[in-house]
């Protein structure tokens, strides 16, 4: 088919897709790092952890490549750490098995719903490994690690010291009998391992549990904390951060923990699967056999990521004069990105590109609720093309939802409403229109309509206040997206292929107008046909099979965003074969997925933990006294049942607080320690 698009100046897009080439930053030009959080590997994203990160950021990285910029989008599943360990114990398998099997998963989420990196790695790599030990190595020589010693439960049988989530037992609080060392899920209250009742191993629970010091080696944030704070302020008025970060828009401070005072927080931990300590010579610090914390190791996973793609990533992360490095999370990962990590790259000591844009969301919730795995309730990973709805689709109802500067949420009415009224409606309803007028009545040819190729001249006669208004909804589209307003940016994009619809009813477009007045109809199509094509790229960071087929029904080459609209198809191009970009939902299929994926009703009828249930003896064990009884308390009874929940709270509550310094830990040590003095106080009173 014969293609006439006006001679090249510039507006043709010359930056590849996603994945096509490995973009080095070059001096002079606008070059862009993207990187979106690490999804853990031990479970499948749902739809809330997809708009957070990684949707969005793809849209930002499609978007830098419509402007031309070099840009490089990376991710990848974050894999060490204890979650992995004992997800691996329950499934029987081994964490290397785990995280191959869920690396398999999130991968071919990610390229269902089209989301373009430039690579998705992993951090169980060699290269993440010596990347990581590299910067804790330099941290030690920079004077910035600390030794200190902490009371763990320790397995005789493992033999090893036990994570958190390798405990389990009897809640101190409620009873509920199978409590996690982090947290009981019975009264949901925040746990110490070494609070729980009748703890036992999760490997075995014959093994005999003891408690016993181990050490591990502390990063000393507090002697980075005003170089921090200095770099914070900085970063966060040329970057233009978003709003819900640690840094208010007064440019005040406003995170608690930098507020009282950054502490040393742990670095090291007691696991097999994770990156192992560094030491040279002699183990005089009694590392050996620890791992870095994962918290720690996860972000180093970004230029590891991006080692693995290329021998040459310092070009991308030693070079903060040419590189602006944006991130893309949801609301629970801010601290670790604009405190921690950036505290980790001063105290490295070299010059690391560091965060430029800070772009962050709250939480999307689903029909009235949270999404919940095990209730089954929610669309998960796979289960999105389950449903028949494409991925544009999904992308568009997701992106039009972000929650930017609040939480939102999901519904089946309004997803299916925003394919109908808006996708169908609106957008596809101009694009097809259009294309079949030209079709039917031009034989598929651009007739020609005496415009000069170019921009369209903003005093044009016939189209002055089209012409006019559709240039404004373009810089309000770029200067939305270069914000990283990505909500917004949408908006506009619906807002212009709206006038486009205003355009041809006011202009009167049908046969009559052809035989009346075959110039003024030439005019119509072309301006019509060449905003389709602004519409092409404009469309294309959002939902880039649309942007495709657009591009395929006009039979031509991707373009960049224009700033005004312009006449860049000319009258004799040939076009493809008009399709609808959409179909119609029907209303019934709102209660067929509410059904599917509202919640699973066995799993809903699940009795909850009673609060207060007694301590069932196992076979084999020793009477223990039940922390209620059925017989009436005793006044002394009473009291100390209020003493023991007044000291939980507190307890709780110092649990809560954050980072896990070191006075921190003593502190919570003494109040778990008055605890259990009290419930040993309680459970002889019981008797």
């Amino acid at each position: 088919m014969a293609q006439k698009i006006r001679p090249d100046d510039g507006f043709l897009r010359v930056i590849p897709p996603p994945g096509r080439d490995v973009p080095l930053p070059k001096e002079g030009e606008k070059n862009i790092l993207i990187t979106s959080s690490l999804p853990y590997c031990n479970n499948v994203p749902h739809l809330g952890n997809i708009i957070g990160s990684t949707l969005s950021a793809d849209v930002f990285s499609r978007y830098a490549r419509t402007r031309q910029w070099r840009t490089l989008y990376i991710c990848g599943t974050d894999e060490y750490g204890t979650a992995t360990e004992t997800q691996a114990l329950k499934e029987g398998i081994t964490p290397r098995e785990l995280c191959d099997k869920y690396y398999v998963l999130h991968k071919e989420t990610y390229e269902w719903f089209d989301i373009g990196f430039d690579h998705f790695g992993r951090t169980s790599t060699p290269i993440h490994s010596e990347i990581a030990q590299g910067i804790y190595t330099n941290l030690g020589k920079n004077d910035l690690l600390e030794k200190q010693e902490k009371e763990q439960i320790y397995c005789e049988g493992c033999p090893k010291f036990l994570a958190d989530r390798y405990v389990e037992g009897v809640c101190p609080h409620c009873a509920f009998e199978d409590a996690r060392g982090d947290q009981c899920d019975g009264c949901g209250r925040t746990l110490d391992a070494i609070e729980l009742i009748k703890p036992r191993c999760i490997v075995d629970q014959t093994h005999s549990l003891t408690t016993r010091i181990s050490s591990h080696m502390y990063l000393k944030l507090d002697a980075i904390q005003s170089r921090t704070e200095e770099w914070i302020k900085q970063s966060w008025k040329t970057g233009k951060w978003s709003p819900n970060s640690v840094i208010n828009a007064d440019g005040e401070i406003v995170d608690p923990r930098l507020k009282s005072g950054l502490m040393p927080t742990p670095l090291t931990r007691d696991l097999k699967w994770g990156v192992p300590v560094p030491f040279e010579g002699e183990d005089t610090l009694g590392m050996a056999g620890k791992v870095l914390y994962v918290w720690f190791d996860a972000p180093i996973g970004y230029p590891s990521i991006t080692a693995h793609l290329t021998p040459e990533w310092k070009q991308w992360w030693f070079n903060p004069k040419n590189v602006d490095l944006y991130q893309f999370m949801g609301k629970d990962n801010v601290y670790f990105h604009t405190v921690y990590w950036p505290s980790v790259q001063i105290g490295d000591g070299r010059d690391w590109t560091k965060l430029h844009h800070l772009s962050t969301t709250e939480y999307l919730n689903y029909e009235g609720g949270k999404f919940s795995k095990g209730k089954n309730r929610g669309v998960f990973g796979p289960a999105a093309k389950e449903t028949g709805i494409p991925a544009s689709v999904w992308r568009y109802y997701l992106l039009s939802s972000r929650p930017e500067t609040a939480d939102a949420m999901f519904s089946w009415s309004e997803c299916i409403a925003a394919n109908n009224n808006v996708l169908l409606n609106n957008f596809g309803n101009f694009v097809n229109r259009a294309l079949k007028f030209v079709s039917s009545q031009y034989n598929g040819v651009i007739p020609e309509s005496g415009d000069a190729p170019g921009p369209y001249s903003p005093n044009d006669p016939n189209d002055a206040e089209f012409i006019a208004n559709v240039n404004t909804l373009l810089k309000e589209y770029i200067d939305a997206m270069d914000s990283v307003k990505i909500r917004l940016g949408l908006q506009t994009v619906m807002h212009i292929s709206s006038a486009g619809n205003t355009y041809l009813q006011a202009s009167g477009l049908n046969k009559a107008l052809i035989a009346s007045n075959p110039t003024r109809c030439a005019q119509v199509i072309s301006r019509a046909i060449n905003l389709i094509y602004a519409l092409s790229t404009l469309i294309y960071p959002f939902m880039p099979a649309t942007s495709d087929s657009i591009l395929a029904q006009l039979n031509a080459p991707a373009r960049v965003v224009p700033s005004v609209l312009s006449n860049d198809i000319l009258g004799g191009h040939t076009i493809g074969t008009p399709e609808h970009l959409f179909k119609k939902i029907e209303d019934k299929m709102e209660e067929v997925w509410r059904v599917k994926f509202g919640g699973n009703p066995s799993a809903a009828a699940e009795p909850e933990p009673v609060k207060g249930a007694k301590y069932k003896k196992k076979k084999g064990e020793e009477a223990v006294p039940a922390p209620a009884s059925d017989k009436p308390k005793s006044a002394e009874a009473l009291a100390l049942e209020a003493r023991v929940s007044e000291q939980g709270q507190a307890v709780r509550e110092l649990k809560a607080k954050t980072p896990k310094t070191p006075e921190l830990e003593a502190e919570v040590k003494v109040a778990v320690d008055t605890l259990k003095s009290l419930k040993v106080q309680l459970a002889a009173a019981l008797l």
